[in-house]
């Protein structure tokens, strides 16, 4: 049933493609509607049996493909992989869904995304290290083309700059998992923590600390961020939905599965320095957003921002952070979606994103009044208004993560201070105030404009009301991860007390004789 799930849009693509007769475009699009469609509903039906008190993978899928690589068609499911899949699927629909004007070149666009949406199932589901980074590395084809052709004037630049920086990160990240297994001398690729810690603790930090900068590009967190502004800014909104509410989390999900569960020892020790990373990333990316007029650009330093709230519970590693760090993680994919779909609305109708020459848009004669509404709703989320997701998951790593790192916890409450800063200048500046006579004459807004948004702002307030919804599934996966990372901590400090007895032994013996 997992590979149903990577192979359905994969099938879905070479329809359109390369069916009898070339599809007509709103054909094209109908048949990546239903595709992506019937893959979100697979989803919900392993959802629906998904063991929640289940440790360890569910619905595993085992074959052996190149064994002398040592890589292995092995993919599963267990807490942490499952929301992440759920939050894919339902984005994909979503970004599809929004998009019904006519673009240019239409069956390879929605090939692209079809595709893009096969990759990143198949990386949250796979359980070999290469066969992860064979997926992680092929979204970024579809996601170069999908910016490179459809996006804006500059987009030849952000496009390459994307690929740059996200192919920097797949070196490293391969590097890492080859350097685990040449120095575990393992037999294959395939998961395994425990053969991570034999290894001695300054090989662990250099392998870590590869994983760190690689994924840390994706997230993005500071100084690694530059690509993500500049693709937002180029990328169509629907690009924009997926890059922020999916893309971003193979960065944190990476973090979570392969820096702390393969290296719970040296991730301790590099605990402090992480939250640090991860208050200077909240901070700079909330200051940064402040100074934006560019309405796309700020909500694209805001994803900086509160990316940066994931690595906090990731370093404090508790079980209430950890899994803090999965109801965040599906938090900002909800609210940046939300957000960038109704900055496509605004744009698409009045051919500016600029907040000094916007005004009044609450208008409800001549303004975007529901699209007015639903940004406020999105901003007060974002900000972490009680009684919306935003708030729940940014409460939970607050909570979870201040006993162990204050400091920098009340630093990234700061941070959501800010938050509210910026989106208050969002919304003062352009939705209220007399209508400015640039926009005097806008379209009309179609419900195929506002339908997505009013969902998403549903699904934030649901689960704002309702968050055992979002935590249940994740939370035995969550709590078994720290119990694996205090057993061996505690293994190695026994090992540690029993060599130092041994030598204190053999040191009284030799001063004997």
């Amino acid at each position: 049933m997992l590979s149903a799930l990577i192979w359905i849009p994969v099938l879905g693509a070479l329809l359109i493609g390369f069916g009898a007769e070339p599809l007509i475009p709103s054909r094209a699009r109908l048949v990546a509607l239903l595709t992506v469609g019937s893959v979100f509903l697979l989803t919900i039906v392993l959802g629906s049996q998904f063991e929640a008190g289940h440790i360890g993978m569910q619905f595993a899928e085992h074959l052996v493909w190149i064994e002398p690589l040592g890589l292995t068609y092995e993919l599963g499911m267990d807490g942490l992989s499952l929301p992440l899949v759920v939050l894919n699927g339902l984005l994909t629909a979503i970004a599809i869904a929004s998009d019904a004007r006519l673009v240019n070149r239409p069956r390879l666009y929605y090939i692209l995304l079809l595709l893009l949406n096969a990759s990143v199932t198949a990386a949250f589901l796979a359980q070999n290290l290469l066969l992860f980074f064979l997926f992680y590395e092929a979204e970024l084809i579809p996601l170069y083309l999908l910016i490179a052709i459809w996006g804006g004037a500059n987009r030849g630049y952000a496009a390459t700059k994307f690929l740059i920086y996200t192919a920097l990160s797949g070196i490293l990240i391969l590097a890492a998992f080859l350097g685990i297994t040449w120095l575990t001398g393992a037999p294959s690729f395939d998961y395994a923590p425990l053969l991570t810690q034999v290894l001695p603790l300054r090989q662990q930090f250099v392998l870590l600390g590869a994983l760190l900068i690689g994924f840390g590009i994706k997230i993005p967190l500071v100084p690694f961020h530059t690509w993500l502004p500049d693709a937002h800014v180029e990328a169509s909104t629907p690009v924009s939905v997926l890059l922020a509410g999916v893309l971003l989390k193979l960065g944190t999900y990476g973090l979570l599965r392969f820096g702390l569960g393969l290296f719970p020892e040296a991730w301790a020790v590099l605990a402090p320095w992480l939250a640090t990373w991860a208050a200077v990333s909240v901070l700079y990316g909330a200051f940064m957003a402040i100074a934006q007029t560019d309405m796309k650009k700020m909500v694209a330093y805001s994803s900086i921002g509160h990316m940066g709230y994931v690595l906090l519970a990731a370093a404090a590693a508790t079980p209430l952070s950890l899994l803090a760090a999965v109801c965040q993680m599906v938090s900002h994919g909800l609210i940046a979606a939300m957000l960038f779909l109704l900055v496509g609305v605004v744009y698409q109708k009045t051919g500016t994103r600029n907040l000094e020459s916007l005004q009044g848009l609450l208008n409800p004669e001549r303004g975007l009044p529901l699209i007015g509404s639903l940004m406020i709703i999105g901003v007060m989320a974002s900000s972490g208004i009680p009684g919306m997701v935003g708030f729940i998951s940014e409460f939970l790593v607050f909570r979870g993560s201040f006993p162990i790192f204050p400091a920098q916890t009340l630093l990234c409450m700061v941070g959501t201070g800010l938050t509210a800063v910026y989106f208050l200048l969002l919304v003062n500046r352009v939705f209220f105030g007399r209508l400015s006579e640039r926009v005097t004459n806008l379209p009309p807004v179609f419900w195929s404009d506002r339908a997505p948004a009013m969902f998403l702002a549903a699904l934030i307030v649901l689960l704002g009301l309702q968050p055992n919804w979002l935590v249940h599934y994740s939370e035995t996966t969550t709590t078994a991860l720290m119990s694996d990372r205090l057993a061996i901590a505690q293994a190695d400090m026994a090992t540690k007390t029993t060599l130092k007895a041994e030598r204190m032994e053999a040191a009284q013996a030799g001063s004997k004789g």
